[in-house]
């Protein structure tokens, strides 16, 4: 089965480069220019993998990843975190709310396409929540 990845990342020439890096994985990729279009564009048809930028228009990236880990239909999606701060403590508080994944804008592009890809392995190594709310 083809896994499948979220973009939430505002800048066109950033989505354009993270589509470029991911290709490889032959991934289902879809992208979401801002926080709100990025959550219900997981909560309709829930990916694999969220790239999340923090630094988004409206609702910013920790909101997003605070709703993501709060709904129950995406509380298990893997979600690798992009900003281009690169104060030591937003790995911290990345990793306090729930992100699977960190990394520092401008990345590497192999750098990224390795992260994205060891997520998609965990995520189809975790079998699916079978609780009902």
């Amino acid at each position: 089965m083809q896994p499948s990845v979220l973009v939430i990342e505002d800048s066109a020439s950033v989505r354009r480069l993270i589509e470029v890096c991911l290709r490889p994985l032959g991934a289902d990729m879809r992208f979401a220019e801002d926080g709100l279009v990025g959550i219900e564009a997981a909560g309709a048809d829930v990916p694999d993998v969220i790239v999340l930028d923090i630094g988004l228009p409206g609702l910013d990236g920790w909101e997003v990843l605070a709703r993501l880990r709060s709904d129950p239909a995406t509380n298990g999606v893997r979600v690798l975190v992009l900003t281009a701060h690169a104060q030591p403590e937003m790995a911290d508080r990345a990793a306090a709310g729930g992100a699977d994944a960190f990394m520092i804008k401008p990345f590497r592009p192999n750098d990224l396409r390795v992260a994205v890809e060891k997520l998609v392995r965990l995520a189809s190594t975790t079998l699916p929540s079978t609780e009902s709310g």
